[in-house]
This record gives C-alpha cells, structure tokens and sequence, in this order.
C-alpha cells in the first residue's frame, strides 16, 4: 500500500497544505484522500521564500498534521512552485532528419527539443518546463506526435516557462531543511489545473485563474495544450491589506470580516446589515456596513482580474475559450467573486472545486483552497515510474539533487 502514496507540499503565502493520497481501489482513476495538514505560513511574500526559519516550521506542522491524520510515515513529497518572477515565451527550433528512409524518431524530437531550448537566458533563470505546442513537418503543421512520420526537416513550436533559480534553491533549502525529500518541483498553476479542469474543458480552450493569498496564477489552455502562463503579484493578501489600512483594523480581524461578511460585487448585496467590530485598546466598538466594506474589496478584485483579462489578451486566446474562466484559490471564495470576473472578463465564470476522489476524506478536501495540493498528488501519481528512478539518482549524490530537478522537470511534459 505504502508503494502507492502520494503527498504534496503546497507551500503558499498564507497556508502551508500537505495532502497525502492513494489511488482509490474501488474507483479506479479516482483519489483516495487519506489526511491533510494545514499550518499558517509567514515566511513568504509573494509565493517567493523570504524567511526559511518560518517556512520550514510552517512545513514540519503542516506535514504532522497529515502524519497523524493518515497514520502514514511521510518522507519525500512534490512541491509548487510559484511567485511573480515566472515567466513564459514562445519559442521555436529546427532540426534535419538526415537518416536514409528519413523516418523520424523519438531521438530526433529530443533533440528538437534540445534546441527550442537555445534561448539566451539571464545567468540567475533557469527552465522549469518545455510544453511542445506543435510540430511541423516539411512545412506541414499542427502535428502532435511525429515519431514515425517521414521527412526532411522538421520544426517545433514550444512554450518555455522560466523561474529564478535562487527561488527554486530556497523552496528545495526549506523541505530538506524539514527533514524531506523533494520528488518533483510542479509549476502550481499547472498543478491546480490537473485537480479542477476536466479534458473536454481544455479541448475548447479555458482560463484557469488561482486567486491565491500571495500570487494568482494564470493557465490558458486550447487544443489540450497549456498555450499561456502568468503569475501576478496581487491576491488575497492584498485585499486583506486594504481593510486592514482602510477601517484601522488589525489583520486577524481583517481576514475574518473578509472570508465572513466580504462581498467583491456590489449588486450582489441583499441586506446591508451592519458588522460590529471590537474597538482597539479599550475604544469603543465601530459599526461598519456590508457595502462599505465591498467598497473596500471591489476595487482590488477588479483590479487583480482586469491583470488577468491583460494576460489572457496578450497570450492571443482570448477570442479562443469557448469554456470561459475557472476560478479556484482561497481568494475565489470571497462572496459574489464570480460574479464580478463575468462583468470584467465578459465571459463565463464558475468556480473551480477539486474533483475526482473515491474515498477518504471527500468533504474536506472539496475546497478550491486546496486545488494546488490536490493537483500536486495528481501529478505525482501519474510521473511515479519516473520519480522513483531519479529520487535514486540523487540520493547517491546528495548535494547534486536541484541540478536533477531541473533535469527531469525539462522531460514531464512528453507525457502530456
């Protein structure tokens, strides 16, 4: 049994989540949910590591929790990664196929590949992913798999997602620090993707927006393909931040007014009661409305969709997503949020929950909060075989183990 378990670290800005899952055996294809641990996280800003101590105590609680809700021993996990220095890029390669019949191979899409990788990067950013988009073949295009075609020169267009290195250095520092092996290093808005999109959603072409504490992270997909990614500095936080200033409140009361009683669309409101709030330092209590406290969050929603309408237009699919915007993240859950991204956006919306468990733990687990750890399983889960082969590699050289990350993160996506 133990063979088969996954566990995931999502280490955000606000929460650090571990969930450990198996393959339900009732329900093949499906989650079995077997514990979930959650701490608050301080050592972030951002989605970036800013204080490793906090960090790595946010992930010894948060894994705890889990050991003692599962029962299972918890050694090695999959992490996301995320923050607002990622970055995507178009990018294209070419190489001859100069073998006598001229039958391509898997060997010479390897080293098209190689190729499309030729970028001139800053010496401090690394490749995360290499997501082919498409391949040509003597000028013939929208071919996906061109092993054993026949041809003379072949291209490939390919989406390229870069990070800084001493990002991924720090988040790897942190787990190692907390007793852990790293399996995996997942872009989270990939990552959420597998937990909340279903494939007919993907073929139409879909916008995955991760309102998270720290980051809200983009995904556009078409033809099955993630075609665009982005991760924006604002979310959640931000918006805590602005009651916080805007009434003179402290933060704890600040994020508890928002998750019970914030609205992020005005029409929205029914009864506009008013919220009694503790006075600070023996005052006495205010009185605030639900409207004046929309006033505060609409304007900061909008703005953090309006980015996001920004990146949708510039990766040139918007006219595309036939499926509309799926919203997930702890930041979806504001009241009304849908809403106000359909007025913004000018599309559909829903709300993105994770799905496509048997057994175990189905009712908590199916919170938009949690769509990155649940996604995180999921791709732990379907790369097993080829974790289990470099988690070996790199425990004989110990300190040489991010280089192999990068390694093997270069070669997920042949699998997509």
């Amino acid at each position: 049994m133990t063979s088969d378990i996954a566990v995931s670290l999502d280490i955000g800005t606000t929460k650090v989540c571990a969930i450990v899952a198996a393959p339900d055996e009732m329900h093949p294809g499906k989650l079995n949910i077997l514990g979930i641990g959650r701490a608050t996280s301080d050592g972030l800003t951002r989605g970036v590591v800013t204080n490793i101590e906090k960090t790595v105590r946010s992930i010894q609680a948060a894994v705890a929790d889990a050991q003692a809700q599962s029962g299972v021993k918890i050694t090695s996990v999959t992490v996301g990664i995320a923050g607002d220095h990622i970055q995507s890029f178009q990018s294209r390669g070419v190489v001859a196929i100069s073998r006598t019949e001229n039958e391509i191979t898997q060997e010479d899409v390897d080293r098209l590949i190689e190729d499309t990788k030729r970028v001139a990067l800053p010496s401090d950013r690394k490749i995360i992913h290499v997501i082919p988009q498409q391949f040509i073949v003597d000028g013939q295009d929208g071919i996906y798999d061109p092993v054993g075609m026949s041809g003379v020169r072949m291209e490939a267009v390919v989406h390229i997602i870069t990070g800084l290195v001493t990002a991924a250095q720090n988040i790897y520092k942190c787990v190692q620090r907390a007793g852990l092996r790293i399996n995996d290093m997942v872009l989270e808005p990939l990552a959420s993707s597998y937990a909340v999109l279903d494939d007919e959603e993907k073929e139409v072409g879909v916008a995955l927006l991760d309102i998270g504490g720290g980051t809200t992270d983009l995904a556009v997909f078409e033809e099955r393909t993630i075609r665009h990614t982005a991760v924006i500095g604002i979310a959640g936080k931000k918006v805590t931040d602005d009651i916080r200033k805007g009434l003179g409140i402290l933060t704890e009361q600040a994020e508890r007014l928002k998750v019970e009683h914030g609205y992020a669309y005005m029409p929205a409101i029914v009864n506009n009661e008013p919220i009694v709030l503790p006075g600070i330092g023996g005052r006495p209590p205010i009185d605030i409305d639900k409207k004046l406290l929309c006033q505060v969050i609409q304007p900061r929603m909008e703005e953090i969709l309006e980015i996001a309408s920004m990146e949708i237009k510039r990766s040139g699919y918007s006219k595309h997503l036939s499926a509309g915007v799926v919203l997930t993240g702890g930041g979806s859950l504001v009241k009304a949020t849908a809403d106000l991204a359909r007025e913004v956006l000018g599309m559909p919306v829903k709300i993105g929950i994770p799905s496509g468990f048997g057994a175990g733990l189905i009712r908590e687990i199916e919170n938009p909060i949690y769509a990155t750890g649940v996604g995180l399983v999921v791709h732990e889960l379907k790369h097993r075989d080829r974790s289990a082969i470099t988690a070996a590699m790199s425990d004989g050289k110990g300190k040489g183990s991010v280089k192999n990350i990068f390694n093997r993160m270069k070669t997920w996506f042949d699998e997509l």
